[in-house]
């Protein structure tokens, strides 16, 4: 008995010793076991859609030095952390967590296996072996509003989905942009009411996106901005005449003919970069937070209706962005209240966009449920 305890001791302590291999051994074999836990489908045409395409690219760059596995429709946090703790027991190297009700459930399973890699996207607490990450998606709603207020609207109407501090940057950025535009165009406009939210209260949900963006196109509005998982909102738009302006992906492809661009998140270059610091054995943990001039982002090409002078205009600041010249929360920007959040000369720090909890002047509408 005394024997058989010894070897299920020893075996235990081997098998053990396996599963917690570092990320930096392993990266001396010359390949890498990296895992993806994405929060909807890979066709949802949006956010899930825009990470597949980034895994995609990940595989395509590294080949052969990557061993690649992804785990779709991971929403309850409870599951979520199954599908962690089931990833590190495999011994994989580097796990990816890819929405923002990741972040607990990724916490508590990073702290249990140290000798593995976890990315969080969108979180904002980190460990020694947990890093996060997220891309300036700002930088695209500023030029996409900046391109709407170039054209003259003034009566957005936007499909918002939850509100936390990304969805109101987006919200605010997009704003910003919306009326620098005006401004430029000599378009007059109520400063307090350019872009009205409404909220999804979900990532997504087609038919509710197909419904709010239909009443706001009743309402009047005269461009539908889109920022759920779906095409849905755009699509929507268009079947009532009213332009659109999509997210996540180009939601041209998708059927949505009336688009006049679509910010996009452009994942695999920001993937590339991080298992390439594990096959080197330099990754550390902390914030990766890119925007143009990390390829991080992107703006899909402009519909017909987007006149050639509106289109240079946007392209010369895209070009600026990518120089590391980000005017996308340049001061002064006000809040709803009037309140100066970044004041004249100074630009919102990360922590500051990280962190947003008000909606800037000019959004109609309520940060909350």
């Amino acid at each position: 008995m005394r024997k058989c305890t010894v070897f299920a001791v020893v075996l235990l302590a081997l098998l053990s010793f396996v599963m917690a291999i570092p990320a930096a051994q392993a990266a001396k074999s010359g390949k890498v076991r990296v895992a993806f836990v994405l929060l909807g489908n890979i066709d949802d045409q949006g956010w899930n859609t825009a990470q597949f395409d980034g895994i995609e690219m990940l595989k395509k760059r590294l080949g052969k030095r990557v061993d690649i596995a992804f785990t779709q429709n991971v929403s309850d946090p409870a599951e979520a952390e199954r599908v962690f703790r089931d990833y590190a027991r495999k011994g994989y190297d580097m796990i990816f967590g890819t929405t923002f009700g990741h972040m607990e459930p990724m916490l508590k399973v990073a702290a249990e296996y140290p000798k593995v890699r976890f990315m969080h996207c969108a979180g904002n607490k980190t460990l020694p072996n947990l890093g996060v990450y997220m891309v300036r998606i700002e930088q695209g709603d500023y030029l996409a509003g900046y391109t709407a207020g170039l054209m003259g609207y003034r009566n957005v109407g936007t499909v918002a989905t939850q509100p936390i501090p990304e969805v109101a940057r987006g919200i605010n950025a997009f704003t910003l942009g919306l009326v620098r535009g005006l401004n430029e165009s000599g378009t007059k406009y109520d400063p307090a009411r350019v872009n009205t939210v409404v909220w999804l209260n979900s990532w997504r949900d087609a038919a509710h996106e197909t419904s709010l963006a239909e009443e706001l196109a009743a309402q009047g509005h005269d461009l539908i901005r889109a920022m759920a998982d779906t095409s849905d909102s755009s699509k929507a738009a268009c079947g009532k005449g009213v332009p659109a302006i999509g997210y996540g992906t180009d939601s041209a492809r998708h059927g949505a003919g009336c688009a006049l661009t679509s910010t996009t998140f452009e994942w695999g270059p920001v993937y590339v970069r991080i298992v390439r610091q594990v096959l080197a054995g330099t990754w550390k943990s902390g914030e990766v937070f890119t925007g143009f001039e990390g390829g991080g982002v992107g703006l899909a090409p402009f519909g017909k209706a987007v006149p050639k002078a509106v289109r240079a205009k946007v392209l010369a600041l895209k070009a600026k962005m990518a120089k590391g010249e980000d005017m996308s929360f340049a001061g002064p920007v006000l809040d709803q209240a009037g309140t100066l959040r970044v004041p004249e000369g100074a630009k919102a720090t990360d922590a500051e966009l990280l962190s947003m909890d008000w909606l800037a002047q000019g959004v109609s509408g309520t940060l909350s449920h």
